[in-house]
């Protein structure tokens, strides 16, 4: 993976008319950031964070102070396909869900066996809430009506798809619970809904997003609550958990806000990888922070000082520390 994308960025800086010396291609450094499906915010936020990387880059070099790095955000699998990918050195970052940066730490849940004690916490972006999106006729109403349905609990290694397995397990349920449990990768599950191929999928995302609004502003689908008492239980018990809330009028179809629960979005690396390159590119976020909020709806809220505690349980990366600690902000 690393060498194909070595060979498309130094062609995209061939293209821009930056044709490096050989010295000066000596000294550049490229990092590819694992993000979700290119419909999700996942991918959103992996492009916005290259987008400041060169943004710094460039006023860098007017400046006098260049880091020489190149980044490429390409869609992926999401959270644990990211995690797995930093593991196994493919991948310099990734976004994952809180939940998945925990468990992977720790060894748990899906993460049992294959504990990533090298991961590090870079910073944490956008609250996630939970969607139980279904069908306008499917008479499904929450969690607890999805039994008996064709539900999509999304692709293998992709943070959806362990949320579910988490949430099932929870709930005593197995796949043989629902009439259908289809495998659909977040781009496919919104047209298979509105086709009348699925009832209903879980979706783990910050709002708006533009997958989901296909559901609801293209045929109807409904965000339901999902506040029963399992969901209760787990606020409680998990840290990485809160309850969220989703806007009325967030979609065509919420007409009334929406109580669920969540997680964070986290930026995320490997102890592997140099303090140097981290520090810059948590430093081309944060000091561009303003920016960053306009790059899409879920960002406008992003704040600094939260983004390196909120949802955070790996340890940090000493790179990023250097830098909060430069701010003042540790």
């Amino acid at each position: 993976m690393k060498r194909m994308i070595f060979f498309s960025m130094a062609a995209a800086v061939l293209a821009i008319g930056f044709a490096p010396t050989a010295d000066a291609a000596s000294k550049r450094t490229f990092i590819s950031i694992g993000t979700g499906g290119p419909t999700g915010v996942y991918f959103a936020t992996g492009n916005a964070i290259c987008r400041l990387v060169h943004k710094e880059a460039a006023e860098g070099r007017k400046k006098g102070r260049k880091h020489g790095i190149r980044c490429s955000a390409p869609s992926t699998g999401g959270s644990n396909y990211n995690i797995g990918q930093i593991k196994a050195g493919e991948l310099d970052f990734g976004v994952a869900q809180s939940d998945w940066q925990f468990h992977a730490y720790n060894g748990s849940s899906a993460w049992k066996g294959k504990q990533y004690k090298k991961l590090r916490a870079v910073f944490s972006v956008h609250p996630e809430p939970l969607h139980i999106i279904v069908g306008g006729k499917s008479g499904i109403s929450g969690w607890d009506s999805l039994k008996g349905k064709r539900v999509n609990i999304g692709n293998a290694g992709s943070g959806q798809r362990g949320t579910m397995d988490f949430l099932m397990k929870r709930a005593g349920w197995s796949k043989s619970a629902f009439k259908l449990a289809s495998e659909l990768t977040s781009t496919e599950q919104s047209k298979a809904l509105c086709d009348g191929k699925i009832d209903a999928f879980i979706y783990t995302v910050g709002v708006p997003n533009a997958g989901v609004s296909v559901a609801t502003d293209g045929c109807g689908a409904r965000i339901v609550n999902f506040n029963n008492s399992m969901a209760s239980g787990l606020v409680k018990e998990r840290d990485y958990y809160a309850w969220a809330t989703i806007p009325k009028g967030t979609y065509k179809t919420t007409t009334s806000d929406v109580t669920t629960f969540g997680v964070m979005a986290t930026f995320v690396s490997s102890s592997d990888v140099s303090s140097n390159t981290v520090y810059e590119v948590t430093r081309a976020v944060m000091e561009n922070v303003a920016d960053f909020r306009k790059l899409h709806p879920a960002f406008r809220n992003l704040d600094p000082k939260k983004m390196m505690k909120d949802g955070l349980s790996a340890p940090l990366h000493p790179g990023a520390l250097k830098y909060y600690k430069e701010k003042g902000w540790k």
